[in-house]
């Protein structure tokens, strides 16, 4: 049976909605849908770059608390809520992930939990197999 690790950011909705920022099952790791939540003290960033930036280090930080990178991640799903927001996003994606490469999906949605966010990103990330791996 594989060891399943949970990642807790302190998200305030973790608790409330009972998920936790990723899960770490053998060699993979999935991180939850990724708000631009800010730092205590700080505004939600104003652009869809700079909310993106900020989803990429949330992301970041929980891939290492699991061992693993941005390098290693082979899957992003991305929710925008305005189209005019995919260029902007999808650049920021390039600075985060172009190492990876991963397999990317882009999707407009509605709306977001909270009006002032205009991205949202889900990411998976395999590591890299021990010699004793199938």
């Amino acid at each position: 049976m594989k060891v399943v690790e949970r990642i807790h950011s302190g998200s305030p909705y973790e608790e409330t909605y009972g998920f936790c920022r990723a899960v770490r099952v053998g060699g993979r790791v999935l991180v939850s849908g990724t708000a631009p939540v800010p730092s205590p003290g700080q505004p939600v960033a104003g652009t869809a770059a700079g909310q993106m930036r900020r989803c990429g280090e949330i992301i970041a930080a929980a891939l290492a608390e699991a061992g693993a990178a941005l390098s290693m991640v082979v899957r992003t799903r991305m929710f925008i809520t305005d189209p005019a927001d995919a260029d902007e996003v999808g650049a920021v994606h390039a600075e985060l992930f172009r190492e990876a490469a991963p397999a990317a999906t882009m999707v407009v949605v509605a709306a977001l939990l909270d009006p002032a966010w205009k991205v949202e990103v889900e990411a998976e990330a395999v590591l890299p197999l021990s010699s004793g791996d199938p």
